[in-house]
């Protein structure tokens, strides 16, 4: 690994990192994924299946699976938009939002365990994606309304419903 470059590195920790903390969510019944969609409705309240999907920049069908996988763990409940029967308003629960407060506390449990201050880490991580979708990664550009600014701290579990 001393000569890997960069690239791998991140690339390989990154990978390493999401299988170990799906590992930990399976426990409470959600994976990474679905931890995004508890984060953006606790964060700007019930919305279209469409619109949610949108935000996370997946396809329908996806986010779909993802919340029939949240809606049977009780997480989400799903209903007919009244505005609109085609579609449905999906909302946070109390469990949702308890497992959104336990899947904090396990992920950073999880970079604590890597030796390094997990906030810094975030910090960089953070300038580096910045950095790279202001140069010519252009496709990238609309996922950044997910990344918080350097300066946004991380919402505490009591901000976030919990």
């Amino acid at each position: 690994m001393d000569q890997w470059p960069t690239g791998r590195l991140l690339s390989t920790a990154a990978r390493l990192v999401e299988h170990a903390w799906n590992e930990r969510l399976a426990t409470i019944g959600v994976t990474h994924a679905g931890i995004i969609a508890l984060d953006v409705l606790a964060a700007q309240g019930p919305m279209t299946q469409a619109r949610l999907a949108g935000i996370i920049k997946v396809q329908a069908q996806t986010m779909g699976k993802t919340l029939a996988r949240m809606e049977s763990h009780g997480h989400v409940q799903r209903v007919r938009n009244a505005e609109d029967r085609r579609s449905h308003l999906v909302s946070l629960t109390d469990a949702g939002r308890t497992a959104i407060t336990e899947a904090h506390s396990m992920e950073e449990g999880l970079l604590d365990s890597g030796g390094s201050n997990p906030e810094e880490l975030r910090g960089s991580l953070r300038r580096v994606i910045r950095s790279l979708a202001d140069s010519k990664v252009s496709n990238i550009r609309p996922a950044l309304s997910a990344v918080p600014d350097e300066a946004e701290p991380r919402r505490s579990s009591a901000q976030n419903g919990g």
